[in-house]
C-alpha cells in the first residue's frame, strides 16, 4: 500500500475537506519533503555506522557506535551494557558523552532496564528517569541533567549458536521529563542498533581469523624450531613465541611456573625478557604465602567478578594491582615502578589438576578478556607444555651417554677377560665390572621410567657415598677414551652426608658436573679432583679440574644464558632441593662448589 492509498482510506483525511487535487498535493509534499528526507538520513546514518572499521577493538567500536546515534537522534548521550552470563551482570561496554568514573561497571540483570531489554529481548521506553524504579543510578543522571531514555536490545552473534550470541543493551539519554518517544524514533533506534550489531559481527569474523592466524604462526615457530634438530630449551621456545602475543596484550613481561606434585609449592621455570621478571627463577615459592598464585590453583567455587579481580575458572585477572588484597607488599612495588596495571594467570592443567601458570604482566589496565584472547593464551601455553616435555625428553637422553659408555666399556672388557686361561686370577676385576654394569643398567632403567613420570621420589641418601660412585664411573669413561692426558685424583668424601633428594636426580647433576669438568680439561692435559664435606649445617661438593673459563663466559654461565643442558640441570636441582652452586675460575682451574642441606631426622 502506498501513502496515496493510506491516506484516501483514513477517516481523518477524508474529514479535511481538502479537493483531489489539495490531497494529491499534500501527499507529494509528505512523500518528497519528509519521507525521502527520513529515508535518506537513516540510510545515511547506517552507512556511517557500517562504515566503523572491524579491526578497531570491540569497545572503540562501540563508543564510535554510540557517538554517531547520540548525534543522529539528537539525543544527550548514550551507553551500552554487555550481558555477562558468567556473573549475571551487565558489564560497561563504551559510552558517548558518558565517562567510565561516571557510571558503575556492573549491574545485576534483575531489576535493571538494560537487563530487562536483554531478557525479553525489547526495546523499553523510560519517559522519567527518576520515576521508574529500575533505574538505580539516579544521582548520576540528575548530575548530568537526563531525564528520559529510550533502551534498544544488541545482539552480536557468535557464529557457534544462538545461545553463545553477545547480548546487550544501548541506553539513549535525553534531557526532556516525561517524555513522549514516537514510534519512528524507537524504530530508528532500534535500525541504528542493528547496524552497531552488524558492525560486530563484521568484528567477530576478522577476530576469529586472527586468532586462527596466531595460532597457525606460533605452531609454525615451533616446527621450524624442531626441523633445524637443535636441541630443544624451553627459554628458546619461550622467547621465540612471545612475540606472538604482544598485539593482544601490551606485555611488560611474562613468566612460566611449575607446580609441586603436591600443589603446595611453585617455581618460574622462564621468563621473557629475562631482566624484566619479578619473580626469581628456579626458586620454590609457597602457594600459602602468595594469594594470587593459591587463587590460580583454587579458584573460587562460583565465577567472581570483584572491583579489583576477576576470577574465572579458565584464568585470574588482576584488574588493578594497586588496590587488589591478592598481591603481596613486595609485588605492589615490582607493579608500581615498572608501571604495571593490570596481572593475568592462567592455570595449565591436566584433567583437573594444575601443573603450571603462565604469568603475564601488562603495561595496559585490562578489565576483562574475551573468550578468543584466553583461547590463544591457553593455546600459547599448551605449546610452550609440549617444548618443556621436548626439553625434558632432551636432557634424559643427555644423561644416557655416560653410563651407556661406560656399560658398553665394561662390557666390552669383561668379554675379552674371559678369554684368560686363569679365570681364578681375574675373578674380583670381573665382579666389580660386572658390578658397575649392574647398576648402571638398572639405573638406566630407573632413567627411562623417569622419562615416564617427570620425576623422582625424594629419600635419604648419602651424599658422599652417591658422588664417589658417580666419580668412580667418570674414571671409567674416561679410560674408555683412552685419554692418558688426565690424572683422576682419588675422591676425598666424608662419611654420613644426609641429605634428602632424589637419588635419580643426583645422579644426572653428578654425571653432568664430571661430564662437563673432564671435557673442560685442556688437550695438553690436567687433573679433575672432588671433595665431599659439611660446612654450616650443609652438604658440599666440590669438583676441581683443570682449565679456566673466561670471565666473560663465566658472567654468561651464572645467568644461565650459554648453550647446554648440564648446567640448566644443576642450577634446576639445586634449587628444587633449597640448595645452591657456584662456579670460580682462575689460575688455570675450574671449581664448581654445590651446597644441599643436611638432613636432620627426627629422633
Amino acid at each position: 500500500m502506498n501513502l496515496g492509498d493510506y491516506l484516501n482510506k483514513n477517516d481523518f483525511f477524508k474529514h479535511l475537506n481538502l479537493t483531489q487535487e489539495e490531497r494529491d498535493e499534500l501527499i507529494r509534499l509528505i512523500e518528497k519533503d519528509y519521507l525521502l528526507d527520513f529515508l535518506s538520513s537513516l540510510i545515511q546514518q547506517s552507512e556511517e555506522i557500517l562504515a566503523i572499521d572491524p579491526h578497531l577493538p570491540r569497545k572503540k567500536i562501540l563508543e564510535i557506535a554510540a557517538e554517531n546515534i547520540v548525534r543522529d537522534l539528537a539525543a544527550e548521550a548514550a551507553s551500552i551494557r554487555l550481558f555477562d552470563p558468567k556473573s549475571f551482570k551487565m558489564l560497561t561496554f563504551g559510552a558517548a558523552n558518558l565517562k567510565e568514573c561516571e557510571r558503575t561497571v556492573a549491574i545485576p540483570v534483575k531489576k535493571s532496564i538494560a537487563g530487562r531489554v536483554v531478557e525479553e529481548n525489547r526495546s523499553i521506553i523510560v519517559p522519567s528517569i527518576m520515576k521508574n524504579p529500575l533505574y538505580k543510578e539516579k544521582k548520576i543522571v540528575v548530575q548530568k541533567g537526563f531525564h528520559s531514555l529510550i533502551a534498544v536490545p544488541l545482539r552480536m552473534p557468535s557464529f557457534v549458536g544462538s545461545s553463545d550470541d553477545l547480548l546487550g543493551s544501548l541506553q539513549i539519554y535525553y534531557k526532556e521529563d516525561d517524555r513522549h518517544f514516537s514510534k519512528h524514533e524507537i524504530i530508528r533506534a532500534e535500525a541504528l542498533a542493528r547496524r552497531v550489531s552488524y558492525v560486530m559481527a563484521k568484528k567477530r569474523i576478522i577476530d576469529m581469523k586472527a586468532l586462527n592466524d596466531k595460532k597457525e604462526a606460533i605452531t609454525d615457530k615451533i616446527f621450524i624450531k624442531l626441523s633445524n634438530r637443535e636441541g630443544v630449551k624451553l627459554k628458546d621456545i619461550f622467547n621465540l613465541l612471545i612475540p606472538e602475543l604482544e598485539e593482544l596484550i601490551q606485555l611488560h613481561s611474562c613468566s612460566l611456573f611449575t607446580l609441586s606434585s603436591d600443589q603446595k609449592s611453585i617455581r618460574q621455570e622462564a621468563a621473557y625478557p629475562q631482566d624484566r621478571a619479578y619473580h626469581e627463577s628456579s626458586h620454590l615459592f609457597t602457594l600459602d604465602h602468595h594469594d594470587y598464585f593459591w587463587a590460580t590453583v583454587h579458584g573460587s567455587k562460583q565465577y567472581a567478578d570483584m572491583p579489583y579481580e576477576r576470577i574465572d575458572t579458565s584464568y585470574v585477572l588482576i584488574k588493578d594491582p594497586f588496590k587488589s588484597t591478592l598481591v603481596s607488599p613486595g609485588l605492589k612495588e615490582f607493579v608500581k615502578k615498572e608501571q604495571i596495571h593490570s596481572i593475568l594467570l592462567v592455570p595449565m592443567r591436566a584433567a583437573t589438576e594444575t601443573r603450571h601458570i603462565l604469568c603475564y604482566f601488562a603495561t595496559q589496565q585490562k578489565q576483562y578478556f574475551s573468550e578468543d584472547e584466553i583461547e590463544l593464551l591457553t593455546f600459547f601455553g599448551k605449546e610452550i607444555m609440549k617444548a618443556l616435555r621436548l626439553e625434558f625428553l632432551g636432557d634424559m637422553l643427555h644423561d644416557f651417554k655416560n653410563p651407556a659408555v661406560a656399560v658398553a666399556g665394561l662390557a666390552a672388557r669383561s668379554r675379552k677377560l674371559l678369554d684368560s686361561e686363569d679365570l681364578n686370577k681375574i675373578r674380583d676385576k670381573l665382579i666389580s665390572y660386572q658390578d658397575v654394569v649392574v647398576r648402571e643398567t638398572a639405573r638406566l632403567q630407573d632413567l627411562m621410567a623417569l622419562t615416564m613420570t617427570e620425576e623422582g621420589r625424594k629419600e635419604e641418601i648419602d651424599l658422599g657415598k652417591i658422588a664417589a660412585e658417580r666419580f668412580d664411573l667418570n674414571r671409567h669413561v674416561i679410560e674408555e677414551t683412552k685419554n692418558n692426558s688426565i690424572r683422576v685424583e682419588p675422591p676425598a668424601c666424608e662419611d654420613n652426608l644426609i641429605i634428602l633428594s632424589s637419588r635419580q636426580g643426583l645422579e644426572r647433576i653428578l654425571d653432568n658436573l664430571l661430564s662437563n669438568a673432564t671435557k673442560a680439561i685442556p688437550e695438553t692435559g690436567g687433573y679433575i679432583e672432588m671433595r665431599c664435606f659439611s660446612a654450616e649445617k650443609m652438604a658440599v661438593l666440590e669438583i676441581k679440574n683443570s682449565g679456566e673459563i673466561p670471565q666473560d663466559q663465566l658472567a654468561l654461565i651464572k645467568k644461565g644464558t650459554v648453550i647446554g643442558r648440564g648446567l640448566n640441570i644443576i642450577s634446576r636441582f639445586t634449587h628444587n632441593n633449597q640448595g645452591n652452586f657456584d662456579i670460580s675460575s682462575e689460575h688455570g682451574l675450574t671449581t664448581i662448589c654445590i651446597k644441599l642441606p643436611l638432613h636432620r631426622t627426627s629422633s
